[in-house]
C-alpha cells in the first residue's frame, strides 16, 4: 500500500471516529494492546502500581487481562488514559481510596469513556463537570455541586443593566414631562 493511500485511509478512519482535527495523531486501533511496562511508562507510574491497580480492579486491561502465571496483560489506549488520570489525581493529593470511589461513581453513572469527560480536583475531592453549570462531587456519592460560570453571569448582569438603564431613562423622561406639565 502506498503512503498516499495509507494517509487517505487514515483520514477516512479519523473522520468516521468523529475527529475533525487530528493534529497528526495516529489512528487508534482498539485491538492494539500495550504491554504493562509500556503502559506504565506512558502513564508515568511504576510497574508495581500498574500491577496493584490491575489486581485490585481499579484499572483492568481491556485488550487482554492476565490469565495465570506467565501471561501478559495488554492495555488499550483508553486504559492508559485512565491510568494517567489516576496518576494525576494522586498528584493532586487525592487518596487512592477516594479515587476508587470516584471511579466506582463514574462506572455507576455509565461513564466509561473518560476522554469525553472533564474531571477536576481541589485536592480533597474529585468533581465531574457535566455542563457549564453542573458539577458532580464523585467522592460524596454523586452529590450535586453548582458551578457558576462567571462569564455567563457577567453577560446576564450587563444585559440587565442595559435594560434597566433604558427603563430608567424612559421613567426619567416621563417624570420630567409631568413636571413640565405641572409647571406650565
Amino acid at each position: 500500500m502506498s503512503d498516499a493511500s495509507r494517509d487517505e485511509r487514515r483520514s477516512e478512519q479519523q473522520r468516521d471516529s468523529g475527529l475533525l482535527f487530528t493534529d497528526g495523531l495516529p489512528v487508534l486501533n482498539e485491538n492494539l494492546g500495550y504491554r504493562g511496562a509500556v503502559a506504565a511508562g506512558a502513564a508515568g507510574i511504576t510497574y508495581r502500581q500498574l500491577d496493584y491497580w490491575a489486581r485490585t480492579e481499579l484499572v483492568v486491561p481491556t485488550v487482554r487481562d492476565a490469565a495465570g502465571s506467565g501471561s501478559q496483560r495488554l492495555y488499550g489506549f483508553q486504559d492508559i488514559l485512565v491510568l494517567k488520570l489516576v496518576k494525576r489525581l494522586l498528584d493532586t493529593g487525592i487518596s487512592l481510596q477516594q479515587i476508587r470511589i470516584a471511579v466506582e461513581q463514574l462506572r455507576a453513572a455509565g461513564i466509561y469513556d473518560l476522554a469525553t469527560t472533564t474531571l477536576m480536583s481541589d485536592g480533597v475531592s474529585v468533581y465531574l463537570c457535566t455542563s457549564d453549570d453542573e458539577v458532580i462531587d464523585l467522592i460524596s456519592h454523586g452529590q450535586g455541586v453548582f458551578g457558576i460560570a462567571i462569564g455567563k453571569v457577567l453577560r446576564e448582569v450587563e444585559s440587565s443593566l442595559v435594560e434597566l438603564e433604558t427603563e430608567d431613562v424612559s421613567a426619567t423622561d416621563e417624570l420630567a414631562a409631568r413636571r413640565i406639565r405641572r409647571a406650565g
